[in-house]
């Protein structure tokens, strides 16, 4: 078996659509397990609806989900307009997910975290549908599974944790169960469900999280993630101009480009492949003859310079005490505080003179400053951004990088984290002078 994930831009419309089942009809022979998320802006339709509900606002609310259902009908109308049969069963199914929503509109009385899972999931339900009625009406046999019958996560309704051991349970007698009579499984990405059967999310861009597990849990012998760009590159192609499409990169390097702000991966995306080496691509949906990408164990890749990736809108925290005392205790209570507020660290460094560390966390630092300032001092500095540069055995790179850019020299906080063959060398910039610093450093480290 493999598994295919297909983001939004692959299944955005006809000409979409048409070129992705393509890819899949080529895959045939090794049983694919298709894995789609929402179309293309349609995630933002379903906050449209949880936005209206929270101001009390049930006509704009039906108003709508009256669009999405037209966007639906409407694609499965181009997709299969000589079919009769599948298109009328399209219609169903659609109208059945969209009259659900209906239901639910009108009848829920309040919106927090476990409505909005239930809205925010319905995109995944009525793309994974209609391609699943596209598929079958052109001749291949493709079986519809609910991602909730096996896809079991913990009760953070918007950010589901993955409960591995159950999935690793269910997944495959689903999935077998699925491919009896069929040539291809089709499955939906970001959604989960709790041990109790309350409907939860893996958090926006959780397909390609959804897609490991399931490459995990079913042994995959590869799993591919189909997107709009030709593989991961050597930096973000909007901000950079001449960058790299990088042909082999290791796990670990893709977990810290990700976690660093690289836009092709979700940051939790290598975690389940990693736990039985399952090899990952990277792919372009657009250009399906296109090599991409391949994530692989460290051993198989050689030292160097792979990336140089950056993320916006950071906080800059500096944490110090009045007088002189001992780092670890102060860590130790600023880590508690951290967890106790749920704020999330990129980047610390521990010194003499205290404790600084970066987060984009934007709406929960303020209360741990609250806290943290009952017993420290405490610096916020904002409308900062963070440069990373990433590959293996790199560490001598460090000294290096201040002769590509003068912000390397002016930056508070530099940091290496290093394992046994992986590097992530990151530094803060001020935010309006990022792009100028990312394109900076990458010339000098690319096109030397």
């Amino acid at each position: 078996m493999i598994v295919m994930k297909f983001g939004g831009t692959s299944v955005g419309g006809r000409e979409a659509i048409e070129r992705t089942i393509g890819i899949v009809r080529s895959k045939l022979e090794e049983k694919p397990i298709v894995v789609v998320s929402a179309m293309s802006k349609v995630t933002d339709m379903l906050y449209a609806i949880s936005d209206s509900l929270e101001k009390g606002d049930r006509e704009g609310a039906q108003a709508a989900l009256g669009k999405l259902r037209k966007k639906h009908l409407d694609a499965a109308a181009e997709l299969m307009p000589d079919d009769h049969l599948w298109r009328e069963e399209a219609f169903c199914r659609i109208n059945a997910v969209c009259d659900g929503m209906q239901r639910f509109i009108a009848e829920v009385a309040e919106i927090g975290p476990a409505q909005k899972a239930v809205i925010d999931s319905k995109g995944e339900f009525l793309s994974s549908n209609m391609i699943c009625c596209k598929m079958n009406s052109i001749g291949i046999k493709t079986s519809f599974v609910n991602a909730r019958d096996f896809m079991v996560t913990d009760s953070d309704y918007l950010k589901g944790a993955p409960v591995y051991d159950e999935i690793v349970r269910r997944a495959p007698k689903v999935i077998d169960a699925a491919f009896s009579e069929a040539d291809a499984v089709i499955t939906q990405g970001f959604v989960g469900i709790t041990s109790e059967g309350e409907e939860t999310v893996l958090g926006r861009g959780g397909s390609d999280f959804s897609a490991s597990i399931i490459g995990m849990a079913v042994d995959a012998a590869r799993i591919e993630i189909w997107t709009d760009v030709d593989g991961v590159r050597s930096a973000d192609p909007r901000k950079v101009d001449n960058t790299l499409c990088i042909p082999k990169i290791s796990f670990e390097e893709a977990a810290e480009m990700a976690a660093s702000g690289a836009k092709v991966l979700h940051p939790k995306t290598i975690e389940p492949a990693l736990l039985k080496n399952i090899p990952v691509l990277v792919l372009n949906s657009m250009n399906p003859s296109g090599h991409g990408t391949t994530i692989v164990p460290s051993s198989y890749i050689e030292d160097g310079v792979r990336s140089v990736s950056s993320k916006e809108n950071i906080l800059l925290v500096c944490v110090s005490l009045p007088v002189i005392s001992d780092a670890s205790s102060l860590l130790t209570r600023v880590l508690a505080v951290l967890s106790e507020t749920k704020v999330d660290i990129d980047l610390l460094r521990v010194g003499p003179d205290g404790i600084v560390f970066t987060s984009a966390s934007l709406d929960r630092v303020p209360s741990a400053v609250v806290k943290l300032s009952t017993f420290a001092d405490v610096e916020v500095e904002d409308d900062k951004a963070q440069i990373s540069v990433i590959g293996k055995n790199i560490s001598e790179l460090r000294l290096a990088l201040r002769d590509a850019s003068e912000l390397v020299k002016e930056s508070r906080l530099v940091t290496v984290a290093q394992n046994d063959s992986y590097v992530n060398i990151s530094f803060v910039v001020p935010r309006a002078r990022m792009h100028d610093a990312v394109r900076q450093i990458h010339s000098y480290l690319f096109e030397k």
